[in-house]
């Protein structure tokens, strides 16, 4: 059987459609009159201007507010781990023991040096003594009496040098326990039990101070400016110096219960991202945040003057961009462009395409299938009436 020719299967569209059409019209039996599908029914706000808490969000990482190499300051064979890795770890704790035998030594020889010296400042200084009265009494030379003198201060000055080396070697003993300079959470140890350690070029571990946690995130040029000019032209408050009380949120979706503030902002625009440093310090005595996690930072305590705010979602994407949709005086829906700024809560600040005494549909809009759509103001969220004229049987009666 041949399919029809083209211009029948147009015509026979063109025919369904005027049928929908008259369906659809006031007399068919798709119009309100006559018994057809009623107005959509929408939730309505009417929008009217005030003054709103807003929110700045940016994607951020978190660092320790310490982060410190450990690293031996003598060399020597490592010998052994004191610590557990990953474990929480105290400022002054032990967490590697090198060979220390070699500094033993060199103590003990300083020792005996310094022993010998003072031995010799003793001796230099009797002799300084005895010369004194001899030289006094004309029976020593001027020249015998400065040479004791002499000897007596050199031999001082070799026992505060014998002292000094003393203190060194004790100082290179101690460095044989490498000790962590700082509080916090260890990590794993780079070096194993048996390796020499050149000395400090090496890295043997990191302590990262997670009490309180850092934030780091960036603060692009282009917004810093836009906020820059609300502020002067009084569209916008900033919190005091800009210290914005902050708020994390995980990945999951979950934000973290200890708000903290920002402690830094960098002048400088960095002029390969176009944005400057800024960082936030938070509270973290339970260490559930870690060191290098990505989280959204929100920074809180700006507000919006005369702002008008409408729930996010009541904004649409159109085909020019985001819109909502108002009620017009005849009852139907008509889309209008707005233009969108910062959030609030659960709300979106339009900062242009409204104005004050706009009823923008809220709830509802997926009733609204073509713009100029008519609607009915109520709760689109009602259970639908039960069939006219059947009333329900009272309870008990028909009822096994």
């Amino acid at each position: 059987m041949l399919p029809p020719p083209p211009r029948l299967t147009g015509l026979f569209l063109l025919f369904v459609l005027a049928l929908l059409l008259a369906a659809c019209g006031p007399g068919g039996p798709g119009g309100h009159g006559g018994g057809g599908m009623p107005p959509a029914v929408v939730a309505v706000q009417e929008v009217q201007p005030k003054t709103i808490p807003v929110e700045f969000e940016y994607p951020a990482q978190t660092a320790g507010s310490r982060e410190v190499e450990v690293r031996a300051r003598v060399s020597g064979i490592l010998q052994k781990r004191n610590y557990e890795e990953g474990a929480p770890v105290r400022a002054g704790q032990s967490l590697f023991t090198l060979d220390s035998a070699t500094y033993e030594a060199a103590v003990a020889r300083t020792e005996a040096d310094l022993a010998a010296a003072e031995a010799r400042q003793n001796a230099a200084r009797r002799n300084a003594v005895r010369m004194k009265p001899l030289f006094d009494a004309k029976a020593a030379s001027q020249k015998d009496y400065d040479d004791a003198v002499s000897a007596d201060e050199v031999s001082a000055a070799d026992v505060k040098a014998a002292r000094a080396r003393l203190a060194d070697a004790r100082l290179n003993l101690s460095y044989t326990k490498v000790e962590s300079p700082v509080s916090g959470i260890s990590s794993r140890a780079l070096k194993s039990e048996g390796t020499l350690v050149p000395g400090p070029d090496v890295l043997l571990t990191t302590v990262s101070q997670v009490d309180p946690i850092y934030v780091n995130f960036g603060l692009s040029d282009a917004d810093q400016t836009r906020l820059r000019e609300d502020v002067a032209a009084g569209k916008l408050t900033m919190p005091k110096d800009n210290r914005f009380d902050v708020v994390i949120r995980f990945e999951d979706g979950k934000q973290y219960s200890r708000p903290g503030k920002v402690a830094f902002s960098d002048v400088r625009v960095n002029p390969q991202t176009g944005t400057s440093d800024a960082r936030a310090e938070l509270p973290n005595p339970a260490g559930e945040v870690r060191p290098g996690q990505f989280v959204r930072v929100i920074l809180k305590g700006a507000q919006r003057l005369n702002a008008i705010a409408v729930p996010q979602r009541a904004v649409m994407e159109g085909p020019q961009g985001k819109q909502v949709y108002l009620i017009s005086p005849d009852n139907k829906a008509m889309p209008q462009p707005v233009q969108v700024g910062e959030w609030s809560g659960s709300d979106w600040i339009i900062t242009s395409g409204l104005k004050a005494g706009d009823k923008v549909i809220v709830d509802g809009l997926a009733k609204i299938f073509f713009p100029g759509a008519p609607v009915q103001v109520g709760d689109p969220n009602a259970p639908p009436p039960g069939p006219p004229g059947k009333a329900a049987a009272p309870k008990g009666e028909g009822q096994k």
